[in-house]
């Protein structure tokens, strides 16, 4: 289903996102899910005309998946060291890097899919 968003938008994102995981037993990877799902969000608001996208949160043998997908073209990234180490913005993406397990960007008829998947904890195991 596709929708735009807006400036409080990853709010109701992550509370869905929440309810998703613990229903598949998957509580564990809440606050790093919710996170990258917020900056996933935050760059459609920020970068995308007209704020179009979809959201899809999927749950495999592994554990999470979520893909945002809009109209736009390439992510918008920083390389580390830009924009001095104060600077406030393009630091999304270094973010999900860092607090998921695997993380990419595909183009597609319209524009392109960024996502992200977080591993299952062992202790924890995914419902499908």
């Amino acid at each position: 289903m596709g929708f735009t968003v807006g400036e409080h938008s990853a709010r109701h994102m992550r509370r869905i996102l929440r309810i998703y995981l613990a229903s598949w037993g998957l509580a564990g990877l809440t606050h790093s899910a919710e996170l990258a799902l917020t900056e996933l969000v935050s760059n459609v608001v920020r970068h995308v005309p007209g704020r179009g996208c979809s959201v899809l949160i999927l749950c495999g043998p592994g554990g999470l998946r979520v893909e945002v997908t809009d109209c736009g073209r390439e992510p918008v990234r920083v390389a580390r060291g830009d924009d001095g180490e104060l600077g406030e913005g393009g630091r999304g993406l270094l973010l999900v890097e860092a607090v998921t397990d695997r993380w990419g960007a595909e183009a597609t008829a319209g524009g392109k899919t960024v996502w992200f998947e977080c591993d299952a904890p062992r202790h924890e195991p995914a419902r499908t």
